[in-house]
């Protein structure tokens, strides 16, 4: 008799995990699952790959198959929050996987895709919802949902949700659910800010905590390299042709700060002959899903990530971590690092830090415990770096706004609110409320050019492109910056007329007054501007096309 089946789990669920070929729990499961199947109200402390899914989605889905109830319309029984969509699309395939003996429906709502398509999913009700913060609420207030039916409601990554802004969103939530409900909530660490959050939630919760607070997993070897930045790029890309020569490279996540880095870094890696992609708020939701597949798969064997798109990254055999920029939140380092080491194996992580990243290392060190195995550099970087291609110029190029991380007026790194990238893309283009910034553009088509800077010659405070201050022709009609020319008063004739003057010629619409025309002075064109005109002949004769108003 397997663990599982000892708890009283319902037989359809104990031949889903049969055949997913589940026998041992993890420690959360142990600890979380009987607490949960006697309806108590969970705090869980845990880390991304414990075994968090399964320890709520088993008891959860079991206590609703022994309850069944018709679906409402527009409604669910169990509400999951996630703060990225590649996690909410996991555990949504997790969950279709554990109940698909049971009959149940599992949908699953983010943003990135047409909302009509969701909303009309969830006409009939469902039994169980994933979802992401801000969908969830473009469908409530769009009245394609309602919250009031919900039995259980789980927050997972609730410090991620904290990290991403959703602390307003998760407060909107919190009044909609129904008082009477069972409310379990995750986090990895639980600083004062989360444990307040989760008031709002749980009550008389049972506290399961697997690991200390922001420990590092035992099984991964952390080291760091001190190195300039400029150098960051040869050095990854050598190291990951060696562990790939050398047969030790199963997968390696790469963790860059900003978009345009990883773009960046997987364009690098690519010249030189390593396969890798990037996956990062500004890439569809298509392109995303695609590019973690083909991680899983195994056809891609790097992927470079921002931290936000990397959460909901759970993918078996990545061998090494590589951390190109460290994070600024040293909460962060804990998670990037927890994706190697899975589920008993061995992993490397290793950090780059350049001379300004010190203080971000001191802290890690400091919230972990640990205290990383320094490595030099190799002997012949800089032979073996001088030989390394680069990749050519394109539009989308870092050229436009420098070869480093920080392009014309952007930042190398660091978010606040969402991630900014440095290089700038034309027009200053947004996308999800992630600024591109960089100011390598410019509307005039230059894009960076030697002499973008240096100003023009200017005679009287007026741009004269191209002609130097000394060759000026005398008669250039050069004045100051912001007086017009003077422009010729109309005749005396009509210099006083007002404005109520009577029209100038009778016709049917004589009623209407219009203002007097100025009296044509003598000339080729009678001194007035044709419309419609082809500006040829003279007096008030020329043009043939002229209309008269």
């Amino acid at each position: 008799m397997s663990y599982f089946s000892s708890l009283g789990l319902a037989e359809p669920i104990l031949r889903a995990l049969e055949a997913k070929g589940y026998s041992d729990p993890t420690p959360i499961q142990q600890q979380a699952i009987p607490a949960l199947l006697a309806g108590r109200d969970l705090l869980g402390i845990a880390q991304t790959g414990t075994g968090k899914t399964a320890a709520f989605s088993l008891p959860s889905l079991h206590r609703l198959a022994a309850n069944p109830k018709p679906r409402q319309p527009a409604s669910c029984r169990m509400l999951v929050l996630s703060p990225t969509r590649e996690l909410a699309a996991q555990i949504a395939d997790n969950m279709r996987g554990y109940a698909k003996n049971l009959q149940m429906s599992v949908q699953c709502i983010f943003g990135g895709v047409p909302v009509g398509k969701q909303s009309r999913a969830l006409v009939p009700g469902c039994d169980v919802l994933v979802a992401t913060p801000g969908r969830l609420l473009d469908l409530i207030d769009q009245r394609a949902l309602t919250l009031r039916n919900v039995e259980i409601f789980v927050l997972d990554e609730a410090d991620q949700m904290m990290d991403l802004g959703f602390i307003h969103p998760l407060k909107r939530v919190a009044n909609m659910l129904p008082k009477e409900r069972q409310s379990l909530f995750f986090s990895a660490t639980m600083p004062q800010a989360i444990a307040d959050l989760g008031k709002q939630f749980i009550n008389n919760p049972v506290r399961v905590e697997v690991a200390p607070q922001a420990t590092t997993a035992e099984r991964v070897e952390q080291y760091v390299t001190f190195i300039d930045q400029r150098e960051k790029q040869a050095l990854l890309t050598l190291r990951l042709k060696a562990i790939a020569e050398d047969g030790t490279l199963d997968r390696a996540l790469v963790f860059s700060r900003t978009k345009h880095g990883a773009d960046r870094i997987a364009r690098h890696l690519g010249v030189a002959g390593v396969v890798a992609s990037a996956i990062h708020g500004n890439k569809s939701q298509g392109q995303r899903t695609a590019t973690l597949n083909g991680f899983r798969s195994g056809a891609i064997r790097v992927l470079v990530a921002t931290d936000i798109a990397a959460r909901g990254i759970d993918v078996t055999g990545i061998s090494h971590v590589f951390n190109f920029e460290m994070p600024n939140v040293a909460e962060q380092y804990v998670h990037r690092i927890g994706r190697t080491a899975r589920a008993g194996a061995d992993g490397i992580a290793w950090s780059f830090v350049a001379g300004d990243e010190k203080p971000y290392l001191k802290d890690i060190e400091k919230l972990t415990g640990v205290k990383l195995m320094p490595l030099p550099l190799p002997a012949d970087f800089q032979a073996q770096a001088s030989k390394l291609p680069l990749p050519l110029k394109s539009a989308e190029s870092d050229d436009r706004g420098g070869r480093r991380d920080m392009g014309r007026g952007g930042r190398s790194g660091g978010s606040r609110g969402g991630e900014r990238s440095g290089g700038g893309r034309p027009g200053g283009e947004r996308s999800g409320g992630e600024r591109s910034g960089g100011g390598g553009y410019r509307p005039d088509g230059d894009r960076g050019s030697p002499n973008r800077h240096r100003s023009p010659a200017r005679v009287n405070d007026v741009v004269v492109r191209g002609e130097p201050r000394a060759e000026r022709k005398p008669d250039a009609a050069v004045r100051p910056l912001g007086v017009m020319p003077e422009r010729p008063r109309p005749a005396a004739n009509h210099a006083d007329a007002p404005r109520s003057d009577a029209p100038r010629r009778d016709a049917p619409h004589a009623a209407k007054p219009h203002a007097p025309r100025p009296a044509a002075a003598p000339g080729a064109n009678g001194g007035q501007k044709r419309r419609f005109g082809n500006g040829s002949g003279g007096g008030n004769g020329g043009g043939g096309n002229y209309r008269a108003r």
